[in-house]
């Protein structure tokens, strides 16, 4: 329900919205844009607005009454109040779908942390006001405890999920350490949600990853070895995928598995060419990447789906963003101009060096497998004999070394 000034952005927020409302598993049966200059503190929208949408829904006999616009608890109330139905927000509607998608333990509790986070303000004596079932949207997944829950039992529950994610965090960090050990550049795979990403995860690395036309199909993240040309070998990620307005509860819960995306030499950001705001898709992602500390790390744009998309339109999108590739996961069309590119963007940040370490220099060794990727290792006259690919940024720390 944007300002008048912005009815363009509103019509995709809500197309997106409707596209949302489908995946939790509602079908949506009618969609409307209100236009306001400011904000109803009680209701969000103006009262003949309201009458007329209460009109509306009761006359199509909604479930369930979604509003891309973020509720506070007291306008979630009121309006349910109105409306006489359920009434969720973005927000619900964004951790419903991770409650369905949550496989893996620590996805489920990352989901359930979120779900809390979001219930705990909107609590107030027994919950009568959210304990409707209704369309069952907001009310799905880990997170489902029973509302009438006390707030201390909640807090208490809270605290026992941050305890049990940050041990996972350290079990994370221990693999991440492992991967740094062998050398190999790590790539992430970022992008908006349902551009296609675990589908090219799955040509480049001949990965299995569940491929569906869905939003939010991945949560999970996925680790394989990625083989590229001039002898190159890297570790790719499958991630999350991003969405406009990423509630900040989804952002905090999932941050110990995006810490993976903020650790990466390379993110690959996969775009949906066909998008009607590919531009739009491109800065939600990075809007959430700055919020992760990620907004530094070389990005390679890959413009995907070009299957489904006029040539015009690609060529256009790969001419404004510099370095852009454009490819077909679905067909493997162009994938080949990916990992060349992924090459060249990794050789922009890495000096190969051919360096002679003194034999009783053993920690050097040991620090340059595990700084960069060793190609080759003998035994020579005087030292360890190696060539190795290192970052740009430690590279000089070894110059003396050369030979």
């Amino acid at each position: 329900m944007p300002g008048k000034q912005d009815v363009p952005a509103g019509e995709l927020s809500l197309a997106e919205l409707e596209l949302l409302t489908d995946t939790a598993g509602s079908e949506p049966v009618e969609s409307v844009l209100l236009k306001r200059d400011r904000f109803n503190a009680a209701t969000l929208i103006g009262k003949g607005q309201l009458s007329d949408l209460v009109a509306e829904s009761r006359a199509l006999d909604i479930d369930v009454v979604v509003f891309d616009n973020e509720l506070t608890p007291a306008q979630q109330r009121n309006l349910q109040q109105a409306f006489e139905t359920d009434v969720v927000d973005r927000v619900a509607l964004i951790l419903d779908i991770f409650a369905q998608h949550a496989h893996t333990h620590e996805g489920m509790l990352q989901v359930e942390l979120a779900q809390h986070r979001y219930r705990l303000p909107r609590l107030r004596g027994k919950g009568v006001e959210l304990s409707r079932l209704g369309a069952g949207i907001g009310t799905r997944g880990p997170g489902e405890t029973k509302l009438e829950t006390d707030r201390r039992r909640i807090l208490e529950r809270v605290s026992k999920i941050e305890r049990e994610l940050k041990d996972a965090g350290r079990s994370r960090a221990t693999r991440t350490k492992a991967r740094r050990k062998s050398g190999l550049p790590v790539i992430s795979l970022v992008g908006y949600t349902n551009t296609g990403k675990s589908t090219l995860f799955n040509q480049m690395t001949d990965a299995d990853v569940l491929v569906e036309d869905r939003l939010f199909a991945t949560l999970d993240s996925t680790v394989r070895q990625l083989d590229l040309p001039e002898g190159y070998r890297a570790l790719m990620s499958d991630t999350v995928g991003f969405v406009r307005r990423l509630p900040h509860e989804v952002v905090e819960a999932f941050r110990s598995t995006l810490e993976e995306v903020a650790d990466a030499d390379l993110l690959v950001h996969v775009v949906d060419a066909s998008d009607p705001d590919p531009d739009g898709q491109i800065e939600a992602v990075h809007t959430v990447l700055a919020e992760i500390e990620a907004g530094d790390i070389p990005e390679l744009i890959v413009f995907n789906k070009t299957d489904i998309t006029e040539p015009n339109v690609v060529d256009r999108l790969v001419a404004t963003h510099d370095g852009s590739v454009a490819v077909s996961a679905l067909t493997g069309d162009g994938v080949d101009d990916v990992r060349i590119a992924i090459v060249e963007d990794l050789e922009k940040s890495t000096v190969t060096m051919r360096l002679i370490v003194p034999y009783e220099r053993g920690d050097l060794v040991a620090a340059l497998h595990e700084a960069g990727n060793v190609l080759d290792e003998a035994h020579g006259e005087t030292g360890t004999e190696l060539t190795v690919r290192l970052p740009s940024a430690v590279a000089d720390g070894f110059r003396q070394y050369a030979g």
